[in-house]
């Protein structure tokens, strides 16, 4: 679309709650379907590393420690963690639709080139590479998705997006009863055709999005309004195609900005730390928990089944097949009462549930008390809570922010989280368990257990109360606010 139209004028529209009164419809499954899709090629993918990380330290492979192992999951968050910065200025500078496939195209590159790596530094870089597009993936895609799909629905469509990364995992998890099966392919020939194929599986999500518009909500906000008015219309005119009946009529009051071409660094600071300082806490205290919480157990889950289970490394995709799944039925299961309860009871319920099953598995595990089945069936059951609880931290962040610093705040967030609970937890874990010992596993479990509830204390006290609410109701665009006058009228202060 061509966007020739820019105007700083003051304006009025209704776009916002056009939007958010549209009936469900087959535009919306193809939003979801086009975007969502790469959580499941991500899944497929991070999966894939984690089962063959056993494989990855046979001598007849690249011959990895256990330490090494847990660098490449490093290697790939610190490259999720900068993507995610580059891409999320981008996102919000020239448009969500833009960057879909700009990070697309770097993530399938970096997983392609990870099947043809060598050595432990090929394999960081290209781990590095792939986690950049990721990284990018999570602004621009969670940026769109809660722009274009309806208030109403926003938190469980969100939540489940996320979580299908984990049918992707669950598909990863029999793939490598395959592709890892030495009497079918080579022991150094499988893992690579895994990495191979998901890349070319990757074009095909290419092609959809060339049918998923740009955001209308981004393109009022950096002075194309006649472009979202068309847009919008084109929008309407398919929905009532697809349900075909006519659509109610926007009730409120139409949203007045004055738009601009980009926002810069100080503006978009000084929003974050003079409007929203307590949101801003609270996105950090949600992802860094949920990220350190993740990547201590899901990157090293295969190293524990093979060190303290004996379970050889071309089995442990069977163990990982139903923790994927319960993953996935997490989200599947409980987005709708985000959307009914509420976030704040949900997202600190959540929390606090993952954090004390977890404790009590991990004690369980030190006394050497459970097999690699039961191992299995008490980690599903954990991250049947975990899955929705992670998600709704990038949910969150995505939420409560003004529209024109959605992508770098999912991006700052992400990053900051990820940083600090994701590039340690990989490599921390590996190494506790190259030590051999359950205690030194024990301590790092209860870390994160400790993570994990102070961000249900902290989501109690100060979570928004984002449910079926309009994202301009959350947080005025800055092109529509006063940041000089933060207590302003039109200024909201929901859920402070």
């Amino acid at each position: 679309m061509a966007q020739s139209t820019f105007s700083t004028a003051w304006f009025e529209t209704l776009i916002p709650l056009r939007l958010d009164r549209l009936p469900w419809s087959r535009f919306h499954w193809l939003v979801i379907l086009s975007l969502g899709i790469t959580w499941i090629l991500d899944g497929l993918e991070v999966t894939l590393v984690g089962a063959v990380s056993g494989i990855l330290g046979n001598r007849q492979t690249l011959g990895f420690t256990p330490a090494e192992i847990g660098l490449l999951a490093s290697w790939y968050i610190l490259g999720a963690v900068l993507g995610a910065l580059v891409f999320g200025w981008a996102t919000d500078r020239f448009g969500r639709r833009k960057l879909f496939f700009v990070t697309l195209t770097v993530y399938l590159a970096g997983v392609v080139l990870t099947a043809t790596a060598w050595d432990l530094w090929s394999f960081c870089i290209f781990r590095f590479l792939t986690g950049a597009g990721i990284g990018g993936e999570y602004s621009a895609i969670n940026s769109a998705i809660d722009e274009l799909i309806p208030a109403r629905l926003r938190g469980r469509v969100d939540l489940i997006v996320n979580g299908s990364y984990w049918l992707g995992a669950a598909a990863g998890s029999v793939s490598t009863l395959v592709i890892l099966n030495p009497r079918i392919f080579p022991v150094n020939v499988g893992w690579r055709l895994g990495f191979a194929v998901g890349g070319v599986i990757g074009l095909v999500v290419l092609y959809l999005r060339r049918y998923v518009p740009e955001s209308p909500r981004w393109l009022l906000t950096h002075g194309y309004s006649e472009e979202a008015e068309g847009l919008m219309a084109e929008v309407e005119s398919r929905v009532r195609q697809d349900t075909g009946r006519e659509l109610a009529a926007p009730e409120g009051e139409p949203l007045r900005i004055s738009a601009r071409k980009s926002y810069g660094f100080g503006l978009i600071a000084k929003a974050m730390v003079k409007c929203y300082r307590a949101r801003a806490l609270l996105g950090l205290a949600l992802m860094t928990s949920q990220a350190f919480f993740y990547n201590s157990v899901f990157f090293t889950y295969p190293l524990v089944l093979t060190k303290f289970y004996g379970i050889p490394g071309e089995k442990t995709g069977l163990y990982l097949l139903p923790f994927a799944l319960g993953n996935f039925l997490g989200p599947l299961c409980l987005g709708h009462f985000f959307d009914t309860l509420g976030r704040r009871k949900m997202i600190s319920g959540t929390y606090t549930i993952s954090a004390l099953l977890l404790a009590t598995t991990a004690i369980l595990f030190t006394q050497d008390a459970l097999s690699a089945t039961q191992q299995t069936v008490l980690w599903t059951a954990i991250f049947f809570f975990a899955s929705p609880a992670a998600s709704s931290a990038y949910l969150t962040v995505s939420e409560i922010f003004p529209l024109e610093t959605r992508g770098l705040a999912i991006a700052f967030f992400f990053a900051l989280g990820t940083g600090i609970g994701g590039v340690v937890a990989p490599w921390l874990f590996g190494t506790l368990i190259g030590s051999g010992s359950r205690i030194n596993l024990l301590y790092g479990y209860l870390t994160s257990c400790a993570l994990m509830l102070m961000a249900a204390l902290i989501e109690a006290i100060a979570g928004v109360k984002a449910e079926r609410q309009g994202l301009e109701k959350l947080a005025a665009p800055l092109s529509a606010e006063d940041l000089e006058n933060p207590e302003a009228p039109h200024q909201s202060r929901v859920g402070l």
